[in-house]
Protein backbone atom coordinates (compact mmCIF):
# COMPACT_ATOMS: atom_id res chain seq x y z
CA UNK A 1 0.00 0.00 0.00
CA UNK A 2 1.28 3.47 -0.86
CA UNK A 3 1.03 5.87 2.07
CA UNK A 4 1.35 9.62 2.51
CA UNK A 5 2.19 11.58 5.65
CA UNK A 6 1.62 15.16 6.73
CA UNK A 7 4.32 17.81 7.07
CA UNK A 8 4.73 17.70 10.85
CA UNK A 9 5.12 13.92 10.87
CA UNK A 10 7.75 14.10 8.13
CA UNK A 11 9.65 16.85 9.91
CA UNK A 12 9.65 14.94 13.18
CA UNK A 13 11.03 11.86 11.41
CA UNK A 14 13.69 13.98 9.71
CA UNK A 15 14.78 15.50 13.02
CA UNK A 16 15.02 12.09 14.63
CA UNK A 17 17.11 10.74 11.77
CA UNK A 18 19.39 13.78 11.51
CA UNK A 19 20.22 13.47 15.21
CA UNK A 20 21.77 10.06 14.43
CA UNK A 21 23.62 11.01 11.24
CA UNK A 22 26.62 13.16 10.41
CA UNK A 23 25.72 16.73 9.55
CA UNK A 24 24.44 17.08 5.97
CA UNK A 25 24.02 13.35 5.34
CA UNK A 26 20.26 13.53 4.86
CA UNK A 27 20.51 16.34 2.33
CA UNK A 28 23.20 14.45 0.44
CA UNK A 29 20.94 11.39 0.26
CA UNK A 30 18.14 13.53 -1.15
CA UNK A 31 20.47 15.26 -3.61
CA UNK A 32 21.86 11.96 -4.86
CA UNK A 33 18.35 10.67 -5.59
CA UNK A 34 17.38 13.95 -7.22
CA UNK A 35 20.46 14.02 -9.44
CA UNK A 36 19.87 10.41 -10.52
CA UNK A 37 16.26 11.20 -11.45
CA UNK A 38 17.36 14.26 -13.43
CA UNK A 39 19.97 12.23 -15.27
CA UNK A 40 17.40 9.56 -16.14
CA UNK A 41 15.03 12.19 -17.50
CA UNK A 42 17.75 13.90 -19.56
CA UNK A 43 19.15 10.67 -20.97
CA UNK A 44 22.47 12.42 -21.73
CA UNK A 45 23.90 14.63 -18.99
CA UNK A 46 27.13 15.76 -20.66
CA UNK A 47 26.59 19.02 -22.53
CA UNK A 48 23.04 19.54 -21.30
CA UNK A 49 21.92 22.93 -20.02
CA UNK A 50 20.33 22.91 -16.58
CA UNK A 51 18.69 25.81 -14.74
CA UNK A 52 18.15 25.51 -10.99
CA UNK A 53 15.42 27.66 -9.43
CA UNK A 54 16.75 28.05 -5.90
CA UNK A 55 14.81 29.37 -2.92
CA UNK A 56 16.01 29.92 0.61
CA UNK A 57 15.02 26.60 2.21
CA UNK A 58 16.34 23.07 2.22
CA UNK A 59 14.72 22.41 -1.16
CA UNK A 60 17.09 24.99 -2.58
CA UNK A 61 19.97 23.16 -0.90
CA UNK A 62 18.84 19.85 -2.40
CA UNK A 63 18.75 21.48 -5.84
CA UNK A 64 22.22 23.00 -5.43
CA UNK A 65 23.85 19.76 -4.29
CA UNK A 66 22.12 17.84 -7.09
CA UNK A 67 23.26 20.51 -9.54
CA UNK A 68 26.85 20.04 -8.33
CA UNK A 69 26.63 16.30 -9.06
CA UNK A 70 25.30 16.99 -12.56
CA UNK A 71 27.93 19.65 -13.22
CA UNK A 72 30.65 17.13 -12.37
CA UNK A 73 29.20 14.92 -15.10
CA UNK A 74 29.62 17.65 -17.69
CA UNK A 75 26.33 19.53 -17.59
CA UNK A 76 26.25 23.30 -17.77
CA UNK A 77 24.46 24.20 -14.54
CA UNK A 78 23.25 27.67 -13.61
CA UNK A 79 21.52 28.39 -10.32
CA UNK A 80 18.99 31.22 -10.40
CA UNK A 81 18.99 32.50 -6.81
CA UNK A 82 15.72 34.10 -5.73
CA UNK A 83 17.24 35.24 -2.43
CA UNK A 84 21.03 35.15 -2.91
CA UNK A 85 21.77 36.17 0.66
CA UNK A 86 19.76 33.20 2.01
CA UNK A 87 20.87 30.47 -0.39
CA UNK A 88 22.11 27.27 1.28
CA UNK A 89 25.83 27.97 1.83
CA UNK A 90 27.06 24.37 1.62
CA UNK A 91 25.08 23.64 -1.54
CA UNK A 92 26.17 26.90 -3.12
CA UNK A 93 29.84 26.19 -2.43
CA UNK A 94 29.50 22.65 -3.81
CA UNK A 95 27.96 23.92 -7.04
CA UNK A 96 30.66 26.53 -7.59
CA UNK A 97 33.42 23.99 -6.89
CA UNK A 98 31.90 21.67 -9.51
CA UNK A 99 32.00 24.41 -12.16
CA UNK A 100 28.43 25.64 -11.89
CA UNK A 101 27.54 29.31 -11.80
CA UNK A 102 24.94 31.51 -10.18
CA UNK A 103 22.81 34.46 -11.27
CA UNK A 104 20.02 36.45 -9.70
CA UNK A 105 16.56 36.67 -11.25
CA UNK A 106 17.59 39.38 -13.74
CA UNK A 107 17.81 37.69 -17.11
CA UNK A 108 16.48 34.42 -15.68
CA UNK A 109 13.75 34.10 -18.28
CA UNK A 110 16.30 33.87 -21.09
CA UNK A 111 18.26 31.20 -19.20
CA UNK A 112 15.10 29.19 -18.64
CA UNK A 113 14.18 29.50 -22.31
CA UNK A 114 17.51 27.95 -23.35
CA UNK A 115 17.56 25.20 -20.73
CA UNK A 116 17.11 21.50 -21.42
CA UNK A 117 16.09 20.89 -17.81
CA UNK A 118 14.69 23.12 -15.07
CA UNK A 119 14.90 22.01 -11.43
CA UNK A 120 12.28 23.63 -9.19
CA UNK A 121 13.75 24.15 -5.73
CA UNK A 122 11.88 27.33 -4.86
CA UNK A 123 9.55 26.26 -2.05
CA UNK A 124 9.61 23.23 0.25
CA UNK A 125 6.96 21.41 2.26
CA UNK A 126 6.51 24.39 4.55
CA UNK A 127 5.15 26.61 1.77
CA UNK A 128 1.56 27.81 1.85
CA UNK A 129 -0.50 29.43 -0.87
CA UNK A 130 0.66 30.19 -4.40
CA UNK A 131 4.07 31.47 -5.44
CA UNK A 132 5.16 34.89 -4.19
CA UNK A 133 5.00 37.73 -6.75
CA UNK A 134 8.76 37.69 -7.32
CA UNK A 135 8.68 33.98 -8.22
CA UNK A 136 5.56 33.94 -10.37
CA UNK A 137 7.33 35.25 -13.52
CA UNK A 138 9.74 32.33 -13.30
CA UNK A 139 6.83 29.88 -13.35
CA UNK A 140 5.47 31.66 -16.41
CA UNK A 141 8.86 31.43 -18.11
CA UNK A 142 9.07 27.71 -17.33
CA UNK A 143 5.59 27.18 -18.78
CA UNK A 144 6.66 28.86 -22.01
CA UNK A 145 9.90 26.91 -22.30
CA UNK A 146 10.48 23.52 -23.85
CA UNK A 147 12.57 22.34 -20.93
CA UNK A 148 11.76 19.25 -18.92
CA UNK A 149 10.82 20.25 -15.38
CA UNK A 150 11.73 18.39 -12.18
CA UNK A 151 10.23 19.52 -8.86
CA UNK A 152 12.15 18.98 -5.63
CA UNK A 153 9.80 17.24 -3.15
CA UNK A 154 6.74 19.07 -4.54
CA UNK A 155 5.91 21.65 -7.21
CA UNK A 156 6.33 25.13 -5.78
CA UNK A 157 3.01 26.85 -5.13
CA UNK A 158 0.85 23.79 -4.33
CA UNK A 159 -0.39 22.93 -0.85
CA UNK A 160 1.43 19.80 0.21
CA UNK A 161 -1.13 18.90 2.89
CA UNK A 162 -4.35 19.24 0.91
CA UNK A 163 -3.61 19.23 -2.81
CA UNK A 164 -5.09 22.70 -3.17
CA UNK A 165 -3.65 25.27 -5.58
CA UNK A 166 -4.59 28.78 -4.49
CA UNK A 167 -2.46 30.88 -6.81
CA UNK A 168 0.36 30.59 -9.32
CA UNK A 169 2.16 27.25 -9.14
CA UNK A 170 4.89 25.60 -11.14
CA UNK A 171 4.00 22.58 -13.28
CA UNK A 172 6.47 19.68 -13.29
CA UNK A 173 6.97 16.72 -15.58
CA UNK A 174 8.53 14.80 -12.69
CA UNK A 175 8.40 15.34 -8.94
CA UNK A 176 11.12 13.71 -6.85
CA UNK A 177 9.83 13.40 -3.30
CA UNK A 178 11.84 12.21 -0.31
CA UNK A 179 11.10 9.73 2.44
CA UNK A 180 7.38 9.35 1.80
CA UNK A 181 4.63 10.57 -0.46
CA UNK A 182 2.95 13.79 0.60
CA UNK A 183 -0.88 14.04 0.45
CA UNK A 184 -0.90 16.90 -2.05
CA UNK A 185 1.05 14.86 -4.58
CA UNK A 186 -1.77 12.30 -4.80
CA UNK A 187 -4.78 14.64 -4.91
CA UNK A 188 -5.96 16.93 -7.69
CA UNK A 189 -5.56 19.70 -8.54
CA UNK A 190 -1.99 19.52 -7.17
CA UNK A 191 -1.48 16.01 -8.55
CA UNK A 192 -1.83 17.42 -12.06
CA UNK A 193 1.01 19.87 -11.33
CA UNK A 194 3.29 17.11 -9.99
CA UNK A 195 3.51 15.01 -13.15
CA UNK A 196 5.10 11.61 -12.53
CA UNK A 197 6.06 11.16 -8.86
CA UNK A 198 9.30 9.35 -7.97
CA UNK A 199 9.91 8.43 -4.32
CA UNK A 200 13.48 8.47 -3.00
CA UNK A 201 14.09 6.51 0.19
CA UNK A 202 16.25 8.55 2.59
CA UNK A 203 15.78 6.29 5.60
CA UNK A 204 12.89 7.92 7.45
CA UNK A 205 11.10 5.86 10.12
CA UNK A 206 7.44 6.88 9.95
CA UNK A 207 4.72 5.83 12.43
CA UNK A 208 1.89 3.66 11.11
CA UNK A 209 -0.68 5.52 13.20
CA UNK A 210 0.01 8.89 11.52
CA UNK A 211 -0.84 8.00 7.91
CA UNK A 212 -2.89 10.76 6.25
CA UNK A 213 -3.57 9.10 2.92
CA UNK A 214 -3.52 5.55 1.54
CA UNK A 215 -3.53 4.25 -2.02
CA UNK A 216 -4.29 0.56 -2.55
CA UNK A 217 -2.09 -1.42 -4.92
CA UNK A 218 -2.84 -4.68 -6.76
CA UNK A 219 -1.80 -6.87 -3.83
CA UNK A 220 -3.97 -4.95 -1.37
CA UNK A 221 -7.02 -5.25 -3.62
CA UNK A 222 -6.38 -8.95 -4.28
CA UNK A 223 -6.33 -9.61 -0.53
CA UNK A 224 -9.75 -7.94 -0.13
CA UNK A 225 -11.59 -9.55 -3.04
CA UNK A 226 -14.38 -11.88 -1.88
CA UNK A 227 -13.75 -15.37 -3.24
CA UNK A 228 -16.22 -18.28 -2.98
CA UNK A 229 -15.22 -21.47 -1.17
CA UNK A 230 -16.25 -24.96 -2.29
CA UNK A 231 -19.32 -25.01 -0.03
CA UNK A 232 -20.43 -21.44 -0.83
CA UNK A 233 -23.95 -20.90 -2.19
CA UNK A 234 -25.39 -17.75 -3.73
CA UNK A 235 -26.80 -16.51 -0.43
CA UNK A 236 -23.51 -16.94 1.40
CA UNK A 237 -21.80 -14.95 -1.35
CA UNK A 238 -24.20 -12.12 -0.64
CA UNK A 239 -27.35 -10.77 -2.28
CA UNK A 240 -27.43 -7.11 -3.26
CA UNK A 241 -30.66 -5.19 -3.77
CA UNK A 242 -30.84 -2.49 -6.46
CA UNK A 243 -33.56 0.16 -6.15
CA UNK A 244 -32.85 2.33 -9.16
CA UNK A 245 -34.17 3.61 -12.44
CA UNK A 246 -37.39 5.29 -13.52
CA UNK A 247 -39.52 5.61 -16.61
CA UNK A 248 -37.24 8.44 -17.70
CA UNK A 249 -33.95 6.74 -16.74
CA UNK A 250 -34.32 2.96 -17.15
CA UNK A 251 -30.69 2.71 -18.28
CA UNK A 252 -29.44 3.67 -14.83
CA UNK A 253 -31.04 0.54 -13.42
CA UNK A 254 -29.56 -1.65 -16.15
CA UNK A 255 -26.06 -0.25 -15.58
CA UNK A 256 -26.25 -0.53 -11.79
CA UNK A 257 -27.35 -4.16 -12.13
CA UNK A 258 -24.50 -4.74 -14.60
CA UNK A 259 -21.96 -3.50 -12.06
CA UNK A 260 -23.53 -5.55 -9.28
CA UNK A 261 -23.56 -8.80 -11.26
CA UNK A 262 -19.83 -8.46 -11.88
CA UNK A 263 -18.96 -7.51 -8.32
CA UNK A 264 -18.91 -10.94 -6.73
CA UNK A 265 -22.35 -11.14 -5.09
CA UNK A 266 -24.28 -14.39 -5.43
CA UNK A 267 -27.49 -12.75 -6.65
CA UNK A 268 -28.99 -9.37 -7.52
CA UNK A 269 -32.52 -8.37 -6.59
CA UNK A 270 -34.00 -5.48 -8.55
CA UNK A 271 -36.88 -3.27 -7.36
CA UNK A 272 -38.21 -0.48 -9.54
CA UNK A 273 -40.05 0.55 -12.69
CA UNK A 274 -37.31 -0.61 -15.08
CA UNK A 275 -37.80 -4.34 -14.48
CA UNK A 276 -38.53 -5.13 -18.12
CA UNK A 277 -35.33 -3.40 -19.30
CA UNK A 278 -33.29 -5.14 -16.60
CA UNK A 279 -34.66 -8.61 -17.34
CA UNK A 280 -34.23 -8.12 -21.09
CA UNK A 281 -30.53 -7.43 -20.55
CA UNK A 282 -29.84 -9.63 -17.49
CA UNK A 283 -32.34 -12.48 -17.15
CA UNK A 284 -30.52 -13.81 -14.06
CA UNK A 285 -31.72 -10.80 -12.04
CA UNK A 286 -34.39 -11.43 -9.41
CA UNK A 287 -37.04 -8.74 -9.89
CA UNK A 288 -39.83 -7.61 -7.62
CA UNK A 289 -42.66 -5.07 -7.86
CA UNK A 290 -43.46 -5.14 -4.13
CA UNK A 291 -40.97 -2.52 -2.92
CA UNK A 292 -37.73 -2.92 -0.96
CA UNK A 293 -39.34 -4.24 2.23
CA UNK A 294 -40.92 -7.21 0.46
CA UNK A 295 -38.26 -7.83 -2.17
CA UNK A 296 -36.69 -10.70 -0.27
CA UNK A 297 -33.47 -11.27 1.59
CA UNK A 298 -30.55 -8.94 0.80
CA UNK A 299 -27.23 -8.19 2.53
CA UNK A 300 -26.93 -4.63 1.12
CA UNK A 301 -28.94 -2.11 -0.87
CA UNK A 302 -28.02 0.32 -3.65
CA UNK A 303 -30.53 3.12 -4.02
CA UNK A 304 -30.72 6.26 -6.11
CA UNK A 305 -29.30 5.88 -9.63
CA UNK A 306 -31.90 7.28 -12.03
CA UNK A 307 -34.54 7.30 -9.28
CA UNK A 308 -36.03 10.64 -10.30
CA UNK A 309 -38.20 11.92 -7.44
CA UNK A 310 -39.00 8.61 -5.72
CA UNK A 311 -38.22 9.77 -2.18
CA UNK A 312 -40.44 7.05 -0.66
CA UNK A 313 -38.24 4.24 -1.95
CA UNK A 314 -35.10 5.99 -0.70
CA UNK A 315 -36.63 6.37 2.76
CA UNK A 316 -37.75 2.74 2.76
CA UNK A 317 -34.24 1.53 1.95
CA UNK A 318 -32.66 3.77 4.57
CA UNK A 319 -34.97 2.24 7.17
CA UNK A 320 -33.49 -1.23 6.62
CA UNK A 321 -30.86 -2.75 8.90
CA UNK A 322 -28.31 -3.67 6.19
CA UNK A 323 -25.56 -1.55 4.58
CA UNK A 324 -26.91 0.98 2.09
CA UNK A 325 -25.17 2.72 -0.80
CA UNK A 326 -26.67 6.12 -1.69
CA UNK A 327 -25.96 7.50 -5.14
CA UNK A 328 -27.23 10.08 -7.61
CA UNK A 329 -30.87 11.04 -6.95
CA UNK A 330 -30.73 9.11 -3.70
CA UNK A 331 -28.26 11.66 -2.33
CA UNK A 332 -30.68 14.47 -3.07
CA UNK A 333 -33.76 12.66 -1.80
CA UNK A 334 -32.30 11.19 1.41
CA UNK A 335 -33.16 12.82 4.73
CA UNK A 336 -29.87 13.75 6.42
CA UNK A 337 -31.19 12.83 9.87
CA UNK A 338 -32.24 9.40 8.61
CA UNK A 339 -28.75 8.83 7.21
CA UNK A 340 -27.02 9.91 10.42
CA UNK A 341 -29.39 7.84 12.56
CA UNK A 342 -28.89 4.54 10.79
CA UNK A 343 -27.64 1.58 12.82
CA UNK A 344 -26.13 -0.12 9.77
CA UNK A 345 -23.34 1.42 7.64
CA UNK A 346 -24.04 3.90 4.86
CA UNK A 347 -21.84 4.55 1.82
CA UNK A 348 -22.44 7.76 -0.14
CA UNK A 349 -20.95 8.16 -3.65
CA UNK A 350 -21.34 11.78 -4.83
CA UNK A 351 -19.54 13.51 -7.65
CA UNK A 352 -18.29 17.05 -7.05
CA UNK A 353 -21.59 18.71 -8.00
CA UNK A 354 -23.62 16.47 -5.69
CA UNK A 355 -21.09 16.94 -2.89
CA UNK A 356 -21.34 20.71 -3.34
CA UNK A 357 -25.13 20.58 -3.01
CA UNK A 358 -24.87 18.48 0.16
CA UNK A 359 -22.31 20.85 1.68
CA UNK A 360 -24.00 24.05 0.51
CA UNK A 361 -20.94 25.32 -1.38
CA UNK A 362 -19.97 25.74 -5.03
CA UNK A 363 -18.72 22.90 -7.19
CA UNK A 364 -15.48 24.83 -7.65
CA UNK A 365 -14.90 24.83 -3.90
CA UNK A 366 -15.27 21.05 -3.75
CA UNK A 367 -13.00 20.47 -6.73
CA UNK A 368 -10.37 22.83 -5.32
CA UNK A 369 -10.44 21.27 -1.83
CA UNK A 370 -11.29 17.62 -2.41
CA UNK A 371 -9.66 16.26 0.73
CA UNK A 372 -11.38 18.72 3.05
CA UNK A 373 -14.69 18.16 1.28
CA UNK A 374 -14.73 14.35 1.57
CA UNK A 375 -13.77 14.54 5.24
CA UNK A 376 -16.45 17.12 5.94
CA UNK A 377 -19.14 15.03 4.24
CA UNK A 378 -18.17 11.85 6.07
CA UNK A 379 -18.29 13.62 9.41
CA UNK A 380 -21.50 15.50 8.72
CA UNK A 381 -23.45 12.42 7.60
CA UNK A 382 -21.75 9.82 9.85
CA UNK A 383 -21.19 7.81 6.67
CA UNK A 384 -18.41 6.53 4.47
CA UNK A 385 -18.09 8.85 1.47
CA UNK A 386 -16.61 8.06 -1.93
CA UNK A 387 -16.06 11.38 -3.70
CA UNK A 388 -15.85 10.69 -7.42
CA UNK A 389 -13.73 12.70 -9.83
CA UNK A 390 -10.27 13.01 -11.32
CA UNK A 391 -9.01 11.97 -7.89
CA UNK A 392 -11.49 9.58 -6.26
CA UNK A 393 -11.26 9.75 -2.46
CA UNK A 394 -12.82 7.53 0.21
CA UNK A 395 -13.25 8.77 3.78
CA UNK A 396 -14.73 6.89 6.74
CA UNK A 397 -17.04 8.46 9.33
CA UNK A 398 -14.58 8.05 12.20
CA UNK A 399 -11.56 9.78 10.70
CA UNK A 400 -8.41 7.84 9.95
CA UNK A 401 -6.52 7.75 6.66
CA UNK A 402 -8.37 8.80 3.53
CA UNK A 403 -8.03 6.39 0.62
CA UNK A 404 -7.10 7.75 -2.80
CA UNK A 405 -7.73 5.66 -5.89
CA UNK A 406 -4.71 5.30 -8.20
CA UNK A 407 -6.52 3.78 -11.20
CA UNK A 408 -8.80 5.36 -13.75
CA UNK A 409 -8.76 7.38 -16.96
CA UNK A 410 -10.32 10.57 -18.23
CA UNK A 411 -12.53 8.42 -20.48
CA UNK A 412 -14.49 7.47 -17.33
CA UNK A 413 -16.16 10.86 -17.53
CA UNK A 414 -19.10 9.37 -19.41
CA UNK A 415 -22.80 9.02 -18.65
CA UNK A 416 -23.67 5.95 -16.62
CA UNK A 417 -20.18 5.06 -15.37
CA UNK A 418 -21.18 6.10 -11.86
CA UNK A 419 -24.17 3.74 -11.97
CA UNK A 420 -21.81 0.84 -12.76
CA UNK A 421 -19.58 1.86 -9.85
CA UNK A 422 -22.56 1.94 -7.48
CA UNK A 423 -23.66 -1.55 -8.42
CA UNK A 424 -20.11 -2.87 -8.12
CA UNK A 425 -19.56 -1.29 -4.69
CA UNK A 426 -22.98 -2.47 -3.50
CA UNK A 427 -22.14 -6.02 -4.50
CA UNK A 428 -18.93 -5.86 -2.47
CA UNK A 429 -20.88 -4.53 0.52
CA UNK A 430 -23.26 -7.47 0.22
CA UNK A 431 -20.31 -9.85 0.08
CA UNK A 432 -19.23 -8.59 3.50
CA UNK A 433 -16.57 -5.97 2.86
CA UNK A 434 -16.45 -2.98 5.21
CA UNK A 435 -17.69 0.23 3.55
CA UNK A 436 -14.23 1.81 3.19
CA UNK A 437 -12.86 -1.39 1.66
CA UNK A 438 -15.90 -1.92 -0.58
CA UNK A 439 -15.66 1.64 -1.88
CA UNK A 440 -11.88 1.49 -2.37
CA UNK A 441 -11.88 -1.89 -4.11
CA UNK A 442 -14.82 -0.90 -6.33
CA UNK A 443 -13.11 2.33 -7.38
CA UNK A 444 -9.88 0.45 -8.10
CA UNK A 445 -11.54 -2.25 -10.26
CA UNK A 446 -13.79 0.32 -11.95
CA UNK A 447 -10.83 2.50 -12.90
CA UNK A 448 -8.73 -0.44 -14.03
CA UNK A 449 -11.59 -1.78 -16.14
CA UNK A 450 -11.97 1.61 -17.81
CA UNK A 451 -8.28 1.73 -18.63
CA UNK A 452 -8.41 -1.69 -20.24
CA UNK A 453 -11.65 -0.97 -22.09
CA UNK A 454 -10.55 2.44 -23.35
CA UNK A 455 -7.03 1.58 -24.49
CA UNK A 456 -6.70 5.21 -25.60
CA UNK A 457 -10.17 5.53 -27.15
CA UNK A 458 -13.64 6.56 -25.92
CA UNK A 459 -15.71 4.03 -23.98
CA UNK A 460 -19.28 3.77 -22.77
CA UNK A 461 -20.44 2.76 -19.32
CA UNK A 462 -21.45 -0.68 -20.59
CA UNK A 463 -17.85 -1.23 -21.77
CA UNK A 464 -16.64 -0.49 -18.24
CA UNK A 465 -19.09 -3.00 -16.77
CA UNK A 466 -18.07 -5.67 -19.25
CA UNK A 467 -14.41 -5.09 -18.41
CA UNK A 468 -14.71 -5.69 -14.65
CA UNK A 469 -13.98 -9.46 -14.82
CA UNK A 470 -10.79 -8.72 -16.73
CA UNK A 471 -9.74 -6.17 -14.10
CA UNK A 472 -10.53 -8.70 -11.37
CA UNK A 473 -8.33 -11.33 -13.07
CA UNK A 474 -5.51 -8.83 -13.57
CA UNK A 475 -5.53 -7.89 -9.89
CA UNK A 476 -5.37 -11.53 -8.81
CA UNK A 477 -2.44 -12.09 -11.15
Amino acid sequence: MRTAYGVETVRAAERELMARLADGTLMQRAAAGLAAACADLLGRVYGSRIALLVGSGDNGGDALYAGARLARRGAGVTAILLTPERAHPGGLAALLRAGGRTVDTAGAEDLIGRADLVVDGIVGIGGKGGLRPEAAPLADAVARSRAAVVAVDLPSGVDVETGEVRGTALRADLTVTFGTHKPGLLIDPAREYAGVVRLVDIGLALPNDAVELEALQHGDVAALLPLPAAETDKYRRGVVGIAAGSARYPGAAVLAVAGALRGGAGAVRYVGPAADAVIARFPETLVSDRGPRKAGRVQAWVVGPGAGDDAATVAEVLATDVPVLLDADGLRLADARAVRGRGAPTLMTPHAGEAAALLGVSREEVEGARLASVRELAGRYAATVLLKGSTTLVAGPDGGPVRVNPTGTGWLATAGSGDVLSGLAGSLLAAGLAPVDAASVAAYLHGLSARFAADGAPVGAHDVAEGIPGAWRDVRG
